[in-house]
């Protein structure tokens, strides 16, 4: 299968390329740099449509960091370069002869915004703050594709778990010096996944015809923080206050470290997917030893 991806050289499109080309696919990379095989530029709406021919499926992954202080520019680029690099995906799959079979787009569990205890799936309630709106206006973006018929996947991923890099790879280092500890509370729930489940869920939503639309890509076991920093290390004896990470990180902080998302994959196990590592133990120690 002849892939498009986007965000190739991010946390998890370059742990997904050679995943992909290990199986066999003929990956094209999409962007900016020097790497890039398909020139495009979001915020100008230019993509070169004509070099995507033959591509069957796009798997688009492209989006500014979340994980810094929300200024007012940087809140403009976390939205924008989501809604036009979606739009522009989707426009220029729409347009192609033939049209890719499939167009499997990144999300966040963020849309669900803080939901407490709550145990949230596919059908439940979106949440109404910034992270909130800008993964409901991400995927919308993608409109243009389904009108055209493609079957459309939005995966709403939890915190990936890879030692390269995300939340756990900030963390490590400061453990392995005997720091950290819970953040805040601690109540709060964490929908993780495994780096192995990203690139399976991805290669299974790329191939499974039946899978469309909202995706929970979190592993089955969502844990409180508290569960987590333990789990991680053991003692973990400095917590950091909340009005500390407020401070520093203003509403990044409440949005993403205090937040509480209680995530279930319902969906993805109703189709059979197998997850690699359902518990975080496990999932920890592999990651660790990457």
């Amino acid at each position: 299968m002849r892939i498009g991806v986007t965000g190739a050289s991010g946390l998890v499109g370059t742990a997904l390329v050679p995943f992909l080309e290990n199986l066999g696919h003929d990956v094209v990379r999409i962007g900016r740099g020097r790497d890039a095989e398909i020139p495009w530029n979001p915020a100008a709406g230019t993509m070169d449509a004509a070099a995507c021919a033959g591509i069957e499926g796009f798997v688009h992954l492209a989006g500014a960091n979340v994980g810094q202080r929300w200024t007012a520019a940087h809140r403009r680029e976390i939205l924008d370069s989501r809604v036009q690099g979606t739009a522009l995906i989707a426009r220029t799959a729409a347009a192609m002869t033939p049209r890719p079979r499939v167009l499997v787009c990144a999300s966040a569990v963020g849309i669900y915004g803080d939901a407490g205890d709550a145990l949230r799936d596919e059908s439940s309630p979106l949440g109404r703050d910034y992270l909130a709106d800008v993964c409901r206006a991400w995927e919308a973006n993608a409109d243009a594709a389904r009108a055209a018929g493609i079957r459309t996947v939005h995966l709403r991923l939890g915190v990936v778990l890879t030692r390269r890099g995300g939340a756990l790879g900030r963390l490590l280092p400061i453990f392995r010096l005997g720091g950290g500890g819970r953040v805040g509370p601690g109540t709060q729930w964490m929908s993780w996944v495994s780096m192995d489940d990203v690139l399976g869920i991805i290669r299974f939503a790329l191939d499974h015809g039946e899978i469309a639309g909202a995706v929970n890509a979190t592993a089955p076991e969502p844990v409180t923080n508290a569960d987590f920093t333990a789990t991680l290390a053991r003692p973990a004896p400095f917590p950091v206050p909340a009005a500390a990470l407020t401070l520093v990180f203003g509403e990044m902080a409440r949005a993403t470290l205090l937040a509480s998302q209680r995530v279930e994959p319902r969906r993805l196990l109703a189709a059979g997917y197998t997850f690699r590592y359902s518990s975080l133990e496990p999932a920890l120690r592999a990651a660790v030893a990457e």
